[in-house]
């Protein structure tokens, strides 16, 4: 299994490819047309695309998380439960002969 130094290095270097040849792709692009666009407007949509899709996708599954999420129980409920069981926690003590409880 690799280091984590190695694959350190290797993110380093492939990060700085990347940013090198997008820098080239946008500001000194070859003459060239793809699909009828200029080389470096496509490289421009396609990463505007990629960056709205991202957010919105986030965004999306926020909405769809909190919609179908059932909402929490409320605290009096919660509440309500602990009581029970500390009343029930009570009696098994005083059943067992343990030490009484102590009320409030």
């Amino acid at each position: 299994m690799a280091s984590d130094k190695a694959l350190g290095a290797l993110l380093l270097i492939v990060s700085i490819i990347v940013i090198i040849v997008y820098g080239w792709l946008v500001f000194a692009p070859p003459v060239k047309t793809v699909f009828g666009q200029p080389l470096d407007i496509l490289v421009l949509k396609i990463t505007g695309f990629v960056a709205v899709a991202i957010v919105f996708g986030i965004l999306g599954w926020i909405g769809y998380t909190l919609a179908t999420t059932p909402p929490p129980k409320p605290i009096e409920e919660i509440e309500k439960e602990i009581e029970e069981e500390l009343k029930k926690l009570e009696k098994e003590m005083s059943e067992e002969g343990g030490a009484p409880a102590e009320k409030k």
